[in-house]
């Protein structure tokens, strides 16, 4: 796994804030020791959850999307290293992978515009190449046998996720994503719209259930081509249960649960789909911060759950940029996948 930038000891110091009378996770995560095989660490490790970033918005950028999900990576490990460690949760379950080192592809898109046809597949080309290296990093950590958390990146990464965890299983997975957006889009190259539908073209993704799509921001197109696949492709709307009425939350979780929890399944997390949370697509209405969490608790704690990723958090496009609020939000939810998928240990 040599595209990571490992974190180190001294790494996780810099940023845990330490206070007489209290452990926080910072003095309890794992990290991988200096000259150590990564693999070979993580093989004699008990620690099951492996925490990974993604520092690149090279996707949302290909997708016509707002930059600065380049941000959440450095914000949300400031925050998990501070979370108090105590008997409901503890940091020593974590391992710190590290990042995905994209410093010169982040570089090279500095001056690409994707209004420009030639600027756009370039973009496409460095998001195949992120592409690659995700799901080389996914596949050995599930083959270990560990739970890959990945945070940060544009959504255009559920393809590394779910094609790493599919070869490392050895069979196409499920996945479920809690988002405003279907990210089924047409295979015109690869961009944060539409790496779900380039997973499921290319064999990797067996069953997909978007939840809580928002009905405005969904092409005919794409409900269409989605209506042809409703044996694998199947959702439920923002506006059906929190507008209308006409389904229940808890429900709809079930259904969903129903449908993809016969197989092993990723859980895939957008943040533009919380309302007033900075990110490419921000939105003002959508389900609460409290049902988001309720979401993760409730599919983590199935014996199929293979990873958590959260993605689309731009901290840079914050009004306050240094309050490091969605940053804790993900410490949150990192949490609680942990809290409800430990029990099934």
């Amino acid at each position: 796994m040599e595209k990571i930038i490992p974190f180190t000891i001294k790494d996780l110091a810099k940023i845990t804030n330490h206070r007489s009378g209290e452990i926080k996770f910072g003095e309890k995560m794992i990290t991988i020791p200096k000259d150590v095989n990564s693999i070979d660490f993580l093989t004699s490790c008990d620690a099951k959850y492996v925490l990974f970033g993604i520092p690149e918005d090279i996707g949302i950028r290909a997708n016509f999307g707002r930059p600065g999900a380049a941000s959440a990576w450095d914000s949300a490990i400031k925050s998990i290293a501070n979370i108090q460690h105590n008997r409901f949760c503890k940091g020593s379950q974590l391992v710190v992978l590290g990042q995905l080192d994209v410093s010169e592809k982040m570089q090279e898109v500095e001056h690409l515009d994707f209004n420009d046809i030639d600027d756009r597949f370039k973009l496409s080309q460095l998001v195949e190449k992120i592409d690659k290296d995700v799901s080389h990093i996914i596949f050995n950590i599930v083959k270990l046998g560990k739970t890959p958390i990945i945070i940060g990146g544009g959504h255009n990464n559920s393809y590394g996720n779910i094609k790493g965890a599919a070869l490392a299983k050895g069979k196409p997975i499920n996945a479920i994503n809690f988002d405003a957006h279907s990210d089924f889009r047409i295979l015109e190259g690869r961009h944060s719209g539409n790496g779900f539908s380039y997973a499921y073209e290319e064999g990797f993704l067996k069953k997909y259930f978007i939840f809580g799509l928002h009905e405005n921001y969904t092409s005919k197109s794409v409900l269409d081509i989605i209506k042809k696949k409703e044996d694998r492709v199947r959702f439920t709307t923002y506006d059906s249960i929190g507008i209308r009425k006409e389904k229940d939350f808890d429900q709809e979780m079930a259904l969903a649960s129903e449908f993809i929890n016969d197989d092993f399944f990723g859980i895939e997390i957008d943040l533009d789909a919380i309302p007033n949370i900075a990110c490419s697509a921000m939105t003002m209405s959508g389900f609460s911060v409290e049902q988001l969490r309720q979401f993760i608790f409730y599919f983590s704690k199935n014996k199929n759950a293979t990873y958590l990723h959260i993605c689309e958090g731009a901290p840079d496009l914050g009004e306050d940029k240094n309050n490091h609020l969605i940053g804790k939000l993900i410490g949150y939810l990192v949490t609680d996948f942990i809290k409800s998928n430990q029990q099934i240990m």
